[in-house]
């Protein structure tokens, strides 16, 4: 027995890793079982598996599996009061009732369930939870999308002392964020991590305070992240990822410092022609100058124009 507010809520963190298109169509399902009189949900869809525990009443122990969304939007639909569940062995099947309401849901043995990985030996971080949620926002938006080169569809993590740098990329943009670890790491690492699982990381860390712990197996090609009462497991990307420091330019000819604000109002407003006519924003950057040479006083401050032309629209 438990509480349908806990059950939904564990049943919504886990079903991020449901299978959505698979072939195999047992990761479809979630896997229920018991933990120390507690209730543990799992899913995987193989790049990734979350598992989490909600407090429960366990009068006898057990295990099955059943199809994820059907029992979500079952959960989902009934009131916040205690639900029971009871599973019969022959055939596999759940049977659940919460106040007035009552279902049955066809199963299958757990032990047809993909095996949820586990690292239990690795090299072991800890990231304050905003520190890593900040790193996450202002990196995984420049990952690539399209599986054309896999490295690019991963960020890279580098650990090193106290320090740790995020770096994500996709041919146009790179981004690199530098940052602090809670404390140091007994080796440097560096590994590539699926953009997908970060995004999903930053979700369910959420507003929590504890620190983030990460377990590293790059030979294995896995990693483990503990957040408060969940687990998740993630495949790494192998290959080499881009020297990306190469990319950043030492010095510069034009330099200008704007008002972040501002800029993000007039390239919003840009945004809207440069839609129609292929994506491109145009800036022209326009130096201060004097009028007479020998005065050091500035008569015509330095300006940027920010403008985009669609063909067919305008400009």
């Amino acid at each position: 027995s438990c509480l349908q507010e806990n059950l939904n809520k564990g049943l919504a963190i886990v079903g991020r890793a449901v299978a959505s298109r698979t072939t195999l169509p047992i990761t479809q399902n979630v896997l229920i079982s018991t933990d120390r009189s507690m209730l543990k949900l799992s899913a995987t869809n193989l790049e990734i598996a979350i598992t989490t525990w909600i407090g429960a009443m366990v009068d006898e122990e057990g295990s099955v599996t059943v199809p994820a969304r059907l029992l979500t939007e079952f959960v989902a639909s009934l009131p916040p009061e205690r639900v029971d569940i009871i599973m019969t062995p022959r055939p596999r099947s759940l049977e659940l009732s919460c106040a007035r309401s009552q279902a049955h849901i066809n199963g299958t043995e757990a032990d047809e369930f993909p095996p949820i990985p586990t690292v239990e030996e690795g090299l072991g971080a800890k990231i304050a939870a905003q520190t890593f949620r900040t790193a996450v926002n202002q990196v995984v938006f420049a990952a690539a999308t399209e599986e054309s080169r896999p490295v690019l569809t991963g960020v890279k993590l580098e650990m090193e002392g106290d320090r740790f740098t995020m770096a994500a990329a996709d041919g146009f943009r790179l981004a690199v964020h530098h940052g602090q670890l809670v404390e140091p790491v007994a080796e440097s690492v560096s590994i590539i991590l699926p953009a997908r699982t970060l995004t999903e990381l930053n979700r369910l860390v959420g507003d929590q305070e504890e620190p983030v712990e990460m377990t590293m197996t790059p030979a294995k090609g896995q990693g483990l992240f503990r957040l408060k009462g969940i687990e998740m497991v993630s495949q790494l990307i192998q290959g080499t990822f881009p020297n990306y420091s190469q990319l950043i330019p030492q010095g510069y000819q034009t330099r200008t410092v704007l008002d972040l604000q501002e800029l993000t109002r007039a390239t919003k407003t840009a945004a809207i022609f440069a839609r129609d006519g292929s994506g491109i924003i145009r800036f022209q950057v326009t130096p201060s100058s004097s009028d007479s040479e020998n005065s050091n006083e500035v008569t015509h401050p330095g300006k940027v124009q920010i403008s985009a032309k669609a063909e067919e629209v305008g400009d």
